[in-house]
């Protein structure tokens, strides 16, 4: 197993994304993209592009972590469907996506991936949202 350490978060995911917290296994993130409530678990393995470059221990951690986003952004957002994810075609570095979804919503039923165009929280919409979604993951 690697230390968590030895890692470098994606320049895109970095530029994309507004960090929340250090998680026993993965760097917790939010997609900034005020169009769907979004989080992105990011492990702290370098070198690990598919969910299998991760031992068996990781997978259960990560599994653990996505779990508790998931039902923390559900608690929060109300959602009707939790979309868990893997893709890595546009970046390779293996991330899992959290996405809360609902009716009505930008793309319902389709996927988030590829529409339109993102549009940005503004500072005090994330930092206001940082703090509850911080609030719900505990």
């Amino acid at each position: 197993m690697q230390d968590a350490t030895d890692h470098e978060l994606d320049a895109r995911l970095e530029a994309d994304t507004i960090a929340l917290l250090e998680l026993p296994l993965s760097r917790l993130l939010l997609m900034n993209d005020r169009r769907w409530p979004w989080l992105i678990l990011v492990p702290r393995r370098a070198g690990a592009v598919e969910l299998f470059d991760l031992s068996e221990e990781d997978r259960q951690q990560l599994d653990r972590e996505a779990c508790r986003a998931a039902e923390g952004l559900k608690r929060l957002t109300g959602a009707e469907k939790m979309n868990i994810a893997t893709l890595g075609n546009s970046v390779r570095q293996f991330h899992l996506h959290v996405v809360a979804r609902r009716t009505g919503d930008p793309n319902w039923p389709r996927p988030v991936w590829g529409y339109g165009e993102r549009e940005p929280y503004s500072p005090a919409e994330a930092e206001a949202l940082r703090a509850r979604l911080l609030e719900s993951l505990s």
